[in-house]
């Protein structure tokens, strides 16, 4: 990990934060997910690097050490996407590989909708096929004190989060998310108030991964991050019929908690999710959590780089 290189590029106004790994020309970018950041990638920038790729992985604008746009509360889906094009452009990448993880999958299914002829596949990880929006994830359906809906609350979060410092804030949500169950409080309670200080950290999260973590959202805060994802989600994008037609791969856990998102398991298992994305292969682990590429490094990282291997080199 050591020979990961980081520097800032100028996109849109902003510096972001890239870190790159490999080089020649099929590139890797790799979008993250809440609470993660470029970071969350290192596994695998290292596993393509090595399997002759070029890895690319940035911290969202507001996120680690990237900067926060000048008006944070309408930050949105589509300032990502925009962010997304506009690196690549500044790379004089023509077309790349989108890896996204949690949320990061999100700008990963727009850029490959709304600029298709930037996409050479797509993998995501934790998330099916998905367009933020109205009538995207149905959000009636789920429980009232559900992580979601609460962080949607401007205000909520900030002060549910502002009673423990940053690491443990982290923390708190790593072990949460690392659950199979949907994580909702009670009416007397808040997310933060799920977790037993006592627990320990899953055992593929050592102690010096969460003070990584921990150090860029000490940079960064919280404030773009609630924003993008928890309250731009039902914006209408303007995305009409939306379909991926660039190979695609989903890696999902049999125990992350998203698949008890309502209608997520047969969305995913009876094939719906290929009427959006009709050259979508899907890989189920059996253990896998949220945090699959962290949990189970090699396994992901095998899938990946098998994907990115089958795909010919005329689609460059």
């Amino acid at each position: 990990m050591d020979k990961i290189e980081h520097n800032h590029v100028q996109v849109r106004g902003l510096k972001l934060h890239v870190a790159q790994i490999g080089t020649g020309p099929k590139v890797v970018l790799f979008l993250h997910g809440f609470p993660e950041i470029w970071y969350s990638w290192r596994h695998q920038m290292v596993a393509v690097a090595n399997a002759g790729f070029r890895a690319v992985a940035f911290d969202f604008r507001g996120y680690g050490l990237s900067d926060h746009p000048t008006e944070p509360e309408k930050a949105n889906f589509k300032d990502l996407v925009d962010d997304v094009v506009a690196l690549l452009d500044s790379f004089g990448i023509d077309k790349a590989f989108l890896v996204g993880k949690d949320f990061g999958a999100v700008p990963a299914f727009m850029v490959s909708v709304i600029h298709p002829e930037r996409v050479l596949g797509v993998i995501t990880l934790g998330i099916p096929f998905l367009i933020p929006g109205p009538v995207g994830i149905q959000f009636d359906l789920l429980p009232k004190g559900f992580y979601v809906l609460r962080w949607a609350e401007p205000g909520r979060a900030e002060a549910d989060f502002g009673r423990f410092d940053v690491k443990t804030v982290v923390r708190n949500i790593y072990i949460l998310f690392c659950r199979s169950e949907l994580q909702v409080a009670g009416d007397d309670e808040e997310i933060m108030d799920l977790v037993d200080p006592s627990t320990p950290l899953p055992p593929w999260f050592t102690e010096d991964d969460l003070d990584a973590y921990a150090t860029l959202y000490q940079n960064s805060g919280f404030r773009t991050a609630l924003q993008v994802p928890y309250r731009c989600s039902q914006m209408d994008y303007g995305v009409t019929n939306p379909k991926v037609t660039a190979p695609s791969l989903l890696i999902m856990g049999e125990k992350d908690y998203f698949m008890k998102f309502p209608g997520t398991e047969e969305y995913i298992r009876k094939g719906v999710v290929k009427q959006f994305m009709p050259n979508l292969d899907v890989t189920f682990m059996p253990e896998g959590n949220h945090f699959v590429q962290e949990q189970f490094p090699e396994q992901v990282n095998e899938l990946i780089i098998s994907f990115l291997n089958k795909i010919p080199v005329h689609n460059m």
